[in-house]
């Protein structure tokens, strides 16, 4: 079986996300390699080196457990990629790239009815409102077609980029949790910010909100 409104391809402008595929290995690993740097002291620590851990073959374990958690409805694994426009040999064609993940995890229905965000995306491509986009695509299609009432997300206090996703956007800052996760080699304290569908309904959605707020500014 799959999961309410899974699978799925969403859009806005040059930022898609769709479901990974298998042949996604090289270019996650490139990229999760390149930015080891920006991208260990925020995520769990890892069991083996980083070079190993996010090889073309690890990709393939990875890839195996989000279908799995999908197909069970617990998880919206999306790949978060760029069009764009490729020149070569005289012709002009568009190309999607691969710059990041989106996961709307650790769904729970019935009366709790809520979900996770996490997400990560390539240095080299942060700061375009990219990431704000695509979680405000993910967040509309959970809160309609998959049913979810609230989303939450949880970001270490020091992580000021990923804190701005959530704060541009109107997330809801709600809890202080002490000693949350072991990320980088610790216990790392986390800020829980929220959302439900209440609070975008008046806006037409989040992505009504986004757009309305890049305007403005």
């Amino acid at each position: 079986m799959t999961g309410a409104g899974w699978p799925v391809v969403l859009s806005d402008g040059p930022v898609v996300l769709r479901p990974y595929r298998r042949r996604d290995a090289r270019d996650w690993a490139a990229i999760r390699r390149a930015n080891e740097a920006w991208l260990a002291r925020w995520e769990p620590t890892p069991f083996g080196a980083w070079y190993a851990i996010n090889s073309p073959a690890s990709f393939r374990a990875v890839l195996s457990e989000l279908r799995r958690s999908a197909r069970e409805g617990t998880t919206m694994p999306f790949a978060v990629c760029l069009r764009e426009r490729e020149t070569g040999r005289g012709t002009e064609r568009e190309a999607e790239r691969l710059v990041g993940q989106l996961t709307i995890g650790n769904i729970v229905r019935r009366a709790f009815c809520s979900g996770y965000a996490g997400y990560w995306i390539d240095s080299r491509v942060a700061g375009r409102g990219i990431m704000p986009t695509a979680l405000a695509l993910a967040v509309d299609h959970a809160f309609t077609a998959g049913g979810i009432h609230r989303i939450e997300v949880n970001i270490r206090p020091e992580n000021t980029a990923s804190r701005r996703v959530v704060e541009k956007l109107g997330f809801r800052q709600e809890a202080y949790h002490h000693r949350y996760l072991h990320i980088d080699g610790d216990w790392r304290d986390h800020i829980g910010y929220a959302l439900t569908t209440e609070d975008v309904a008046a806006d037409g959605g989040l992505l009504a909100r986004w757009r309305k707020s890049r305007l403005a500014a």
